[in-house]
């Protein structure tokens, strides 16, 4: 998908996590990220739209900025500013969204292979993907709230936008699982010999490949995902 429409994408879920949020009572709740608060998910909403707002200077300005400083510091923000009230938390999202969008915007095709970093001396990716990469923060961690937004609710053609991605990344991990994957829909991926077959709902299987869930699954015998997918 070209930045140009992604950028509307970013803006649309970024304000439905927003409405999500604004719903929660308790900054504490658990969520399907594991030892991750409501508030850890969101602060960390916050500080990667900081991060990427930086990426993009560095890309477009040249300023040399990092998304990290470390990964000691990147995880110390997002532990500092968990237990605030959800109403602080909301507003700390929503303002941080409202400085990166429009830096996301300003990448063209002149940035698009420039690699930039996550820590210093650590590459991240090509900046041409930022845009690409919020909005995948953006969605995966609303459904991460566990509060009524799944990827049964993202439109089709971004589930399978993202489908193409997990699988990519699956392919590219040590010793990939054989797999065969096929959608309802009608789509299908090999992954390496595609020797176990697994179908289901595209929401299904984006869940299953990006989470770990496996609500809603055919297979014979489910294979277990490796670490680093």
């Amino acid at each position: 998908m070209a930045t140009q429409d992604l950028i509307p994408l970013i803006t649309s879920h970024t304000g439905r996590l927003l409405d999500t949020a604004r719903s929660l009572t308790d900054q504490g709740a658990p969520t399907l990220c594991e030892g991750w608060t409501a508030g850890h998910v969101l602060s960390h909403v916050a500080r990667n739209a900081d991060g990427l707002a930086a990426l993009v200077r560095s890309a477009v300005d040249g300023t040399g900025e990092t998304m990290y400083v470390s990964p000691q510091d990147r995880d110390a923000d997002i532990a500092a500013g968990a237990d605030r009230t959800i109403d602080v938390l909301v507003e700390d999202v929503s303002d941080s969204a409202d400085r990166a969008n429009p830096l996301l915007a300003r990448l063209g095709p002149a940035h698009e292979a420039t690699m930039v970093e996550r820590t210093p001396g650590v590459p991240f990716a090509p900046a041409g993907r930022l845009p690409f990469i919020r909005l995948r923060e953006v969605v995966y961690h609303h459904v991460d709230l566990d509060s009524g937004f799944g990827f049964e609710d993202v439109e089709p053609e971004l589930a399978l936008t993202f489908l193409h991605e997990e699988v990519t990344r699956l392919g590219r991990v040590d010793s990939p699982p054989d797999l065969t994957l096929a959608s309802t829909e009608g789509e299908e991926w090999t992954v390496g010999l595609g020797t176990a077959r697994v179908s289901g709902s595209r929401a299904a299987l984006l869940a299953w490949l990006a989470r770990g869930a496996r609500t809603g699954l055919i297979a014979t015998s489910l294979p277990e995902l490796p670490d680093g997918r």
